[in-house]
């Protein structure tokens, strides 16, 4: 298993951790021939060689011939990890492995997910944060020039590990993911063909999670422009209206079904990053900024596209703004995380957790505490 010296010219995109999310974004990966040779990387590498050989035989029932390897990783042994990436030199890494996935609570019963879900998504940072520590250290012991792909809560992971110089290339998810539906619904606003129709979004994960949800912005900051082509300037959209089209008309399901939205988007990144296209997509963390931004994708990763009247510090502020709003109140430059109290209480008042701030070198001992104590609350309604 060697890069793209092979002779193919394809990039070699190695996935790590194989379940839900990853094991779709293999099945995309292989219908091009863009990006069609793939390495999965796990502990498990039975299970993960048998779910690649199903997705290689997919696609070969469908006319596509790619090639699926099978590597040996354990993330939390950093130096194994960095010796197998040496050896092994994948030009595009995605990591879909975390150590709780968002999904998880979705399995509560409805109002209990909905109470736990006021507590937002920041205060379950150390389950997506320690894995993508170890990996990103892991990369520079390896030194190798892998452009890294990140699902797991990119929007915060990408910032804390930007701190230490150890930030995701990109993230993928969250922003990308309302994107198809706000531009349908701007297409329907505004009687044009959707493909014809622009959207450029600036937000961070809270919006993207509770807009599909309740049909409006709640107490999320966002930036959002819209563009029809052949018409001039920036189109007028009532927010509200369409908003409320997510909640209604352009209401999807969501959790392990709504993974396929999410694999689409990674897949659209990564795709990007192997042909060198500059395709628009959006994407959370480019070059590890916090939120979710419209970026052009090249070899070298994602580039902003800002609309015309938002600058770069504005969209920072608008992300930062909106975070705060997803339970992190602020980074600080050593990575310690601080979170907001409203959000902690609901963890502290559900599940006896309380984290009001973290250090980037505590984050797994966090996260095994978070687990224990989610797991006991779980257990109640099982």
């Amino acid at each position: 298993m060697t890069s793209s010296t092979d002779g193919s010219g394809k990039p070699l995109i190695m996935l790590v951790g194989m379940g839900d999310l990853s094991a779709k974004v293999l099945n995309m990966l292989l219908s091009d021939p863009a990006t069609n040779r793939v390495v999965l990387a796990g502990r498990d590498t039975e299970t993960i060689r048998r779910r690649g050989n199903l997705a290689l035989f997919t696609s070969t029932n469908l006319g596509q011939h790619g090639t699926v390897d099978t590597v040996h990783v354990d993330l939390r042994d950093v130096d194994a990890t960095a010796e197998t990436l040496a050896r092994v030199r994948p030009d595009i890494i995605f990591m879909g492995g975390s150590l709780q996935s968002w999904r998880v609570i979705t399995a509560l019963p409805k109002e209990v997910f909905e109470e736990l879900d006021e507590a937002q998504f920041g205060p379950w940072l150390p389950m997506h944060l320690t894995l993508n520590h170890l990996l990103m250290q892991a990369v520079r012991g390896a030194g190798i020039d892998a452009k890294v792909v990140n699902a797991a809560f990119p929007d915060a992971v990408g910032p804390v590990l930007g701190k230490v110089g150890l930030a995701p290339t990109i993230g993928v998810g969250n922003v990308a993911n309302i994107v198809p539906a706000l531009t349908l619904g701007a297409a329907h606003l505004l009687n044009a063909h959707p493909s014809k129709v622009e959207l450029r979004l600036t937000a961070q994960h809270y919006f993207s999670h509770y807009v599909p949800r309740f049909g409006d912005a709640g107490q999320g900051a966002y930036h959002l422009a819209v563009t029809v082509a052949g018409r001039p300037g920036t189109a007028e959209v009532h927010h509200g209206a369409l908003f409320a089209q997510l909640d209604n008309r352009l209401k999807r399901l969501g959790g392990i079904d709504g993974q396929l939205l999410t694999a689409s988007s990674a897949v659209r990144v990564l795709k990007g990053l192997a042909t060198d296209s500059g395709v628009l997509a959006h994407a959370p963390a480019p070059d590890g900024l916090p939120g979710g931004y419209p970026v052009r994708v090249h070899r070298g990763g994602g580039t902003l596209d800002l609309p015309d009247g938002l600058g770069q510090d504005e969209a920072i502020r608008i992300n930062e703004e909106c975070q705060r709003s997803d339970g992190i109140d602020r980074i600080d430059d050593d990575g310690t995380v601080h979170f907001t109290e409203p959000e902690m209480a609901v963890m502290k008042r559900l599940l006896g957790y309380e984290c009001l701030s973290m250090k980037l070198g505590d984050a797994s001992e966090w996260a095994d505490e978070l687990a224990l104590k989610y797991r006991a609350f779980a257990a109640k309604f099982s």
